[in-house]
């Protein structure tokens, strides 16, 4: 299973780390070669960052939501209510206290209670507070408590210094960042959860193996080990199948398409596996199951209406370059010009004045769902599917699948959080990995067949396992036919053994690299990459209307995914495979000279890539496939 963290040298007041110079040179050790030691290191070192990078969007965040209910207050709105009303949108508002200069703080208006065993503590800081923002001053504390329970102090004066808004807000976002992180990057062993029954083996042999260390998750594949996934040459017959039923003693049976995953509690796996080769099968394999790959139209109206000098078509694309957007232009998003340093790195604020996107164009984003509530996301989620529970709520309980929503279309210009690196391509939410951050192949294939058929023109996978799964390739291959771009991280073991689905040929994998552009050392390599994007402490959108940083594989791949997105909503007649060509093709050359096994074709250009899909079709190279595209419509037009 994958793990999921990488290295930077980003600066953002919480500090540098430095990393080993690596040749680039043919006949010398490249930037894969890191010690176990030190990749480790540099992995807890990663983790310890996005976790007080994450504790610094929080602290920005809050200054801005104090700034505004203050502004609200001092126009006239009720205080209760600004205060109930903030407290509602976000949990981790635990007291909130507007209070008047020189009153004393008991005396003011309150909302919520303070933490009780923390309260000693709180109170300390509370009073500190308000003496600093009596004196016009802004107060933040440092971090206090311990494990979920942690919480910082604010105090924010207002504009003219009559009264100010102080309050105690909880942190657990920080603790549930940590842990994430912990599982994800491997940094400890895989975790036996109670709920699934799991063997770990090494994916060439399918010999048991055990996971004591992070590092033995390289090469290592888990599967459940009741259950098989069957693809017969020709159904079963209801008789056949319970026949089936009976001498396995299965406890149930799921079908998808010509794929059967059967269950049972008297039979292992590998039994199970010798079993059915008596029964004409085109495969019978391992269950296996699935991690993320993190190293741990209203809204076009809005937009309009947040800038007065866009001038957009009915698609979203720019009808004005020239004025529209100046390179110059900054999105108002109040976290973008702090935290945002990979969008200006891959031009995406130049690919803008080109195209911000369709709404045509749908981006399926196949992982652990996402906050349907979130204000930074919810006017750009199309109605989703919870593969887990068979339902229509994707909910994101994990954090991961919001995390990458977020990277592809956070709502930008919307003086709020991120900015998404589209403006108006809407997102389907597939859930396929529960609460765990572990799903089953037949789960993922289901997510991916479902996107397909419900309008997925991209789709992306930030997840993956060692093994190379007959179940999940037809699934794969399913997509790839009905011409949808499939976009997937390559994994977190800084290994060259090929991750999946990353490495099937119909999908287009991804190396992360930072923020300047070295390879990130978790990132996985091989003759498979296809490109690299930033995936170090990026910036997004997280639970409970809260953002985070987080690390991986899992974050460079909705960049390529949001401008596979860009270039379909350019020119939407071209393939998905034309889509691949022109990503690879605008790619900047990193590392040796030419495609190389670290970095694919290289960093992806968002600019380059947009202008040569717009150009595509005047281009020589694209007439073929173009013309055969319009004969065949003609065609299917007039026949009769």
């Amino acid at each position: 299973m994958w793990r999921y963290l990488s290295t930077m040298t980003l600066v953002l007041g919480l500090g540098i780390i430095l990393f080993p110079q690596h040749s680039n040179k043919e006949n010398q050790p490249g930037p894969e070669v890191y010690s176990t030691k030190y990749e480790t290191t540099a992995k807890l070192s990663l983790l310890e960052q996005d976790v007080k990078l994450t504790d610094d969007l929080c602290r920005s965040q809050c200054s801005i939501d104090y700034a505004r209910m203050l502004s609200k207050i001092e126009s006239g709105e009720p205080v209760l209510n600004v205060l109930s009303e903030m407290k509602k949108e976000h949990e981790k508002m635990d007291v909130l206290i507007w209070s008047k200069q020189s009153q004393p703080l008991e005396k003011g208006i309150t909302v919520g209670e303070m933490p009780s065993s923390y309260k000693e503590q709180a109170t300390s800081y509370l009073k500190e507070a308000k003496i600093a923002v009596d004196e016009g001053k802004h107060y933040q504390s440092p971090k206090f408590g311990a494990a979920q329970h942690v919480y910082f102090v604010q105090g924010t004066p207002s504009n003219n210094r009559d009264n100010s808004l102080i309050g105690v807000i909880h942190q657990d976002v920080l603790y549930q960042v940590t842990d994430h992180q912990m599982k994800n990057l491997r940094l400890e062993p895989y975790p036996s959860e109670n709920r699934w029954k799991v063997e770990s083996v090494d994916t060439d042999t399918l010999q048991d193996k055990v996971v004591d260390h992070p590092e033995d998750n390289q090469g290592t594949s888990h599967y459940h080990q009741n259950e098989v996934v069957v693809r017969f040459k020709q159904d079963p017959t209801e008789t056949q199948l319970t026949q089936i039923k009976n001498e396995i003693k299965a406890i149930s049976v799921q079908k998808l398409g010509y794929t059967y995953v059967f269950r049972t509690e008297s039979m292992e796996a590998k039994a199970l596996m010798a079993y059915f080769k008596k029964w004409d099968v085109v495969y019978v394999e391992p269950h296996f199951l699935y991690l993320t790959n993190d190293y741990y139209d209203d809204q076009e109206e809005a937009s309009n209406k947040d800038d007065s000098s866009s001038s957009q078509t009915d698609s979203g694309t720019s009808s004005s370059s020239a004025t529209d957007i100046t390179t110059n232009f900054m999105p108002n998003d109040n976290l973008y010009s702090k935290y945002q340093w990979n969008l200006p790195l891959i031009e995406t604020v130049q690919g803008w004045q080109l195209t911000r996107g369709s709404k045509d164009v749908i981006v399926a984003v196949v992982d652990t769902g996402a906050d349907l509530k979130h204000p930074d996301l919810n006017n750009k989620l199309l109605p989703g599917y919870n593969v887990i529970s068979d339902n229509d709520n994707p909910q994101d309980d994990v954090g991961h699948g919001t995390h990458v929503t977020g990277v592809i279309s956070a709502l930008v210009n919307n003086n709020l959080g991120v900015a998404g690196m589209t403006w108006y391509n809407k997102v389907l939410p597939v859930k396929v990995l529960d609460q765990t951050g572990a799903g089953s192949t037949y789960s993922v294939a289901q997510g991916i067949i479902w996107a397909a058929d419900h309008g997925a023109k991209v789709i992306n996978l930030s997840l993956g396992n060692y093994a190379d799964s007959s179940f999940l390739h037809d699934a794969i291959r399913y997509a790839y036919n009905k011409d949808v771009a499939l976009i997937a991280a390559s994994g977190n073991d800084n290994t060259e053994r090929p991750g999946y689905p990353a490495a099937y040929p119909e999908v287009l994998a991804v190396a992360a690299s930072d923020s300047q552009n070295n390879k990130a050392p978790f990132s996985n390599y091989g003759d498979y990459i296809a490109v690299t994007a930033p995936g170090v402490s990026i910036a997004s959108t997280y639970p409970n209307n809260q953002y985070a940083a987080l690390s991986g594989t899992s974050m460079a791949s909705p960049h390529v995914t949001a401008l596979a997105a860009l270039v379909r909503s350019a020119n939407p007649n071209l393939k998905n495979t034309e889509v691949y060509e022109i990503i690879k093709q605008s790619a900047q050359d990193l590392g040796t000279k030419g495609r190389d096994k670290y970095f694919g074709f290289g960093l992806i250009d968002v600019v380059k890539a947009v202008n040569m899909a717009e150009q595509s079709s005047k281009q020589v190279s694209f007439f073929p496939q173009s013309l055969s595209r319009q004969l065949h419509l003609i065609t299917k037009k007039y026949a009769y």
